[in-house]
């Protein structure tokens, strides 16, 4: 799957939407295919504050446990709730409704391209 060229990627595969002052944050379709079946996230509370690169949330698979990394410094403004009762949106639809959580962000990090991010991948 290609990977889309609006959003930045983290080498840790997740991917951020910029709008403005905040991003959307989620997992890229290469992560999802790699910890399998989700089937729990624990993700950071709206006014907890993120630190980039800093571990900020699990995602839970039948596989393996993985971490969420902020992809920046900022505050988290909202959480995708609908995942609690359904994580296994995030394997269905990484980059639309299995959005994770989205940031005020404070400072932009310089992120990846979709090419770049592929050829980290292989893909």
């Amino acid at each position: 799957m290609a990977n889309p060229e609006n959003l930045k990627y983290t080498k840790e595969h997740e991917w951020v939407l910029i709008e403005g002052e905040t991003a959307t944050v989620g997992i890229t379709q290469y992560a999802a295919d790699a910890l399998g079946e989700i089937v729990y996230v624990d993700l950071p509370k709206p006014g907890s504050s993120t630190s980039y690169m800093k571990i900020c949330g699990e995602i839970e698979s039948t596989k393996s446990v993985g971490e969420l990394y902020a992809p920046m410094d900022g505050e988290v403004v909202e959480a995708n709730g609908s995942l609690a009762a359904s994580p296994e949106v995030i394997n269905q639809d990484p980059y639309g409704a299995g959005w994770l959580i989205k940031i005020k962000y404070t400072a932009l990090p310089e992120l990846l391209t979709a090419a770049e991010y592929a050829q980290l991948t292989g893909e």
